[in-house]
């Protein structure tokens, strides 16, 4: 691992590598069909530069293109990433919320727009396990409870065995989780063994289950599976899937929502 948090890289590079590496490196995310116009190259020749650059570690191929990641991107590393998509996504999501209603947001850059979406003095109670969620409904007159437990400093997020005792001992019309991975085999998934832990009571406890995401963790499989596709209710999302994952949701039953632009 390098100082900027991504793998070292050991596997040799070509030109047009380096300059997609060094692309990802200022913008955290390039699209297929944008290196294909920007080196008049094929889309064949490209994805095959971005399977090149995966097996680095630095780099994690997505729906369209690539984003660069390190072991347990950080949530600040994260905030940089589809900040316009997410944005949407939180707005769709909040849409959701009714007056009255109990909900449990977890932690992370996606769920983290929902509480900003939300109007102050709305009557509702959230439950959340991350600090930055909490520090957002702060001002906003929303009666906020903080699920305690130990703090995982890469993602300001509670987490632990204090943390699960207390989300299990309530229940929720409505649960919003982020995910770093979704596919047809391994359904949702997370970089982080703690927090899936605690996404799993989450959706134990829950009426509804919404996952929010945005299109770059579309076909993704990440270290933890905390939930098979047919424990959702709904994914809220910037985009449809491609046909693979489309035709699975609809299988499980799963409803997809695209957030508008």
């Amino acid at each position: 691992m390098n100082g900027n948090g991504v793998p070292s890289m050991s596997i040799a590079l070509n030109a047009r590598q380096q300059q997609m590496m060094e692309r990802l490196k200022m913008d955290g995310e390039i699209k297929v069909i944008e290196m294909k116009e920007l080196f008049s190259v094929a889309e064949m020749t490209i994805r095959r530069d971005l399977e090149k650059l995966e097996q680095t570690g630095a780099v994690r191929r997505t729906f369209g293109g690539a984003i660069l990641v390190g072991k347990d991107v950080s949530l600040q590393e994260r905030v940089v990433y589809m900040t316009e998509e997410k944005i949407r996504i939180g707005r769709k999501a909040a849409e959701l919320i009714e007056p009255g209603e109990s909900v449990f947001i977890d932690g992370g850059t996606t769920t983290l727009q929902i509480a900003r979406a939300l109007k102050p003095g709305f009557g509702v109670t959230v439950v959340t396990n991350a600090l930055n969620v909490a520090g957002e409904l702060l001002d906003k007159r929303i009666p906020t409870i903080v699920a305690g437990g130990t703090i995982l400093e890469s993602t300001s997020t509670l987490v632990g065995p204090i943390t699960s005792e207390t989300i299990s001992s309530m229940a929720f019309n409505r649960v919003f989780l982020g995910a770093t991975g979704v596919s047809a085999v391994h359904g949702f998934s997370n970089s982080n063994v703690y927090e899936a832990e605690i996404k799993k009571m989450a959706i134990r406890q829950a009426s509804e289950v919404n996952i929010v995401i945005d299109h770059s963790k579309f076909g993704a499989n990440v270290l933890v599976s905390f939930a098979e596709l047919a424990k959702a209710d709904r994914i809220i999302a910037d985009r449809l899937p491609d046909a693979e994952l489309l035709e699975a949701c609809r299988e499980a039953s799963v409803e997809l929502v695209k957030a508008d632009e």
